[in-house]
C-alpha cells in the first residue's frame, strides 16, 4: 500500500491563543496538509511561556479553519483517563467533521516526571498504559459496549443507540513514541507513529524498521502504517535569515533533552551524531539567558546535525526530500523565528508545490 506524503505543522500550546489560531489560519490557507498541537508542559515556564490545553485549543482551531486536518501530537493517557479522551475526540469530530481531526497519544516522560507517574517500581509500564488506552478509546468511539478491565484501566459504558447523534466516521489514531517498544506498539495498534523533535533522517530508518517490525508480528501490512516525524524548521529567501528561527528552536529542544529526558534521547541524539558534552553548553546557556543565549551556543555542526529544514525554499525542498527517502510519510514541521505566518506562506508558494506534482 502507498500512503500519500504529506506536509504538517507542529505546533507548542505554550503561546497565547489567538497567536495559535492565527497560525494555523495561516497553515490553512497555505495548503499543509495538518496542523497538529503539542500539549506543552509546564517546563515551559521557565523561559517566558504557559502551557495550555491543547484539546481545548484544537477544538476553537477545528471551528476556525476550514479544510487542513486538525490534529493533538500528542496528548498523555496519564493526564486524561482514556474514557474522557474519547469524549473530548467526539467534540473534535462535531467541530471539524468527518475526516479531519488526527488523534495523537504518547506517555509524555516529561509530563509524567512532573506529575510522579511512571517512576521505578511503577506495576504497569507505558506501553501497557497506551495499549490500553487505544483499545478502551477505539471501543468508545466505535460505539461499542465497554466493559474493559486491563491492568492500568477499566472502563464501562453501555452501547450507543442507534439513532444517538455522532460522526460514525472513523477517528485515525497515532503513537509517538522514541524507543522500541513504543515504536512497534505504534506498528501493531495505530495508524502511524510518531517521533521527537531533532528527528534525523537516521533516526526515520531506525524508527521505521521498529514500526515495520511490529506491524509484520501483529499481521499488519507495514506499507499502511504513516510515520511522522516533528523536525524543526523556519524558511527565507536569505539563506542566513531561513536558518536562525530553527537555530532558536534546536536550541530549546536540545537543551530539554539535556535537562528532562536524557535516557529516552540516547538513540536520537546518537542518529543525529550529538553527544550531551556537546549539548550541555546549550543547556546551560539556556538556564543563565533563556533562549536567545542557547541560541547563541548552537553552532553551525551542531545545528547541521539536527537536520532542521531550514534555509531558503530549495535548501527546505531538498531536506524534506532528504526525510521522504529515509522513510518519513507525514513531515510534521515546527516553525520557528520571525513572523511565522509569512514563512507557512513562502512555504506554501515556494515548498509544497514541489510535492503536489
Amino acid at each position: 500500500m502507498s500512503l500519500p506524503f504529506k506536509i504538517g505543522v507542529l505546533q507548542l500550546s505554550m503561546e497565547p491563543v489567538e497567536e495559535t489560531v492565527r497560525m494555523a489560519r495561516a497553515c490553512d490557507a497555505a495548503g499543509f496538509d495538518a496542523f497538529w498541537l503539542a500539549e506543552a508542559y509546564p517546563w515551559w515556564r521557565k523561559h517566558g511561556y504557559e502551557a495550555r490545553s491543547s484539546t481545548a485549543i484544537t477544538a476553537v482551531i477545528a471551528r476556525e479553519t476550514k479544510r487542513i486536518a486538525v490534529g493533538w501530537g500528542i496528548i498523555s493517557p496519564y493526564t486524561r483517563h482514556p474514557v474522557e479522551i474519547a469524549m473530548e475526540a467526539r467534540v473534535m469530530q462535531d467541530l471539524a467533521g468527518d475526516g479531519r481531526f488526527l488523534l495523537g497519544l504518547g506517555a509524555s516522560k516529561i509530563f509524567m516526571k512532573e506529575i510522579g507517574e511512571g517512576e521505578k517500581g511503577k506495576e504497569v509500564g507505558p506501553a501497557v498504559v497506551l495499549r490500553e488506552s487505544l483499545e478502551i478509546i477505539q471501543a468508545m468511539l466505535a460505539g461499542e459496549e465497554v466493559n474493559y478491565q486491563g491492568r492500568a484501566f477499566s472502563a464501562h459504558a453501555p452501547a450507543l443507540k442507534p439513532e444517538a447523534h455522532i460522526s460514525r466516521a472513523r477517528v485515525p489514531m497515532y503513537v509517538a513514541g522514541t524507543g522500541p517498544v513504543m515504536q512497534k506498539l505504534a506498528g501493531s495498534h495505530s495508524d502511524g507513529l510518531l517521533t521527537a523533535s531533532i528527528t534525523t533522517p537516521e533516526f526515520v530508518r531506525y524508527s521505521r524498521k521498529n514500526m515495520e517490525g511490529g506491524a509484520r508480528k501483529a499481521g499488519r501490512d507495514p506499507g499502511s502504517i504513516e510515520l511522522g516525524s516533528v523536525i524543526v524548521g523556519s524558511i527565507a529567501r536569505d539563506p542566513r535569515k531561513g536558518r536562525e528561527g530553527a537555530r532558536e528552536m534546536a536550541a530549546m529542544y536540545l537543551a530539554n533533552k539535556v535537562q528532562n529526558i536524557k535516557g529516552s534521547a540516547d538513540v536520537l541524539l546518537q542518529c543525529a551524531g550529538l553527544t550531551f558534552e556537546e549539548l550541555q553548553p546549550i543547556a546551560d546557556a539556556m538556564e543563565r539567558g533563556g533562549r536567545k543565549a542557547a541560541a547563541q551556543a548552537v553552532t553551525d555542526e551542531v545545528l547541521e546535525k539536527a537536520c532542521p529544514i531550514a534555509g531558503t525554499p530549495e535548501e527546505c525542498i531538498q531536506r524534506i526530500e532528504d526525510y521522504r527517502a529515509a522513510g518519513c510519510t507525514h513531515i510534521m514541521l515546527e516553525i520557528w523565528g520571525d513572523d511565522r505566518e509569512a514563512q507557512a506562506k513562502l512555504f506554501g508558494e515556494a515548498v509544497l508545490p514541489h510535492f503536489r506534482r
